[in-house]
């Protein structure tokens, strides 16, 4: 796994073994070139960072700020290290806890252009619950600035959930995996 472009552009991203589904390389090609320009000078909320692959992305394409929420200790240490390797830990903030604790705490000042998420896939009842959650969060609605995106990775085969919060822009399916492009309703 690598840094698709800009700045880190090429560089190699290090990847645990176990606790993690990084998104892989030719699905963050196709979710940022969707992306283009909205990415230069963005703020960007990069929930169930794992590795930290699309926020990084995000810093190596321009991106103003990235916030990386993981509970995991190690994928935080990964996320660390992938951000000093790349140099951009300077415009990056990691917040290690699990993301509903995360949102519920989110302030109302808190304003993202981007958010990106990769929960778990939604394999069984408290995975699904989980991805149920995240789409009905109110606060995490409103910390999306107008215009702006929030990125859902997901299982393609199981339908996502509804929610009157979010409107879907767009889907793309890459095998097992779905990308929604989610606006605020």
């Amino acid at each position: 796994m690598r840094v698709i472009a800009g700045l880190s552009g090429g560089i190699q991203l290090t990847v645990p073994k176990t606790f993690t589904r990084p998104t892989t390389d030719r699905v963050r090609e196709a979710v940022f070139s969707s992306l283009g320009l909205r990415i230069a000078d963005a703020t960007v909320l990069d929930l169930f960072a794992g590795t930290g692959s699309l926020g990084i992305e995000s810093l190596s394409r321009g991106a103003k700020s990235a916030l990386f929420v993981e509970e995991n200790r190690n994928a935080c240490e990964i996320i660390t290290a992938n951000l000093t390797k790349t140099k951009l830990s300077e415009n990056a903030t990691l917040r290690k806890t699990d993301v509903e604790s995360f949102i519920k705490r989110l302030s109302s000042e808190a304003t993202f252009d981007l958010i990106f998420a990769d929960p778990p896939y939604a394999r069984d009842e408290e995975t699904t619950e989980l991805l149920e959650n995240l789409l009905n969060f109110e606060n995490l609605a409103q910390s999306l600035k107008p215009d702006s995106l929030f990125v859902l990775e997901t299982l393609a085969r199981n339908p996502l959930p509804e929610t009157p919060l979010w409107t879907v822009q767009k889907e793309k399916k890459y095998g097992d995996t779905r990308i929604s492009f989610l606006a605020r309703s």
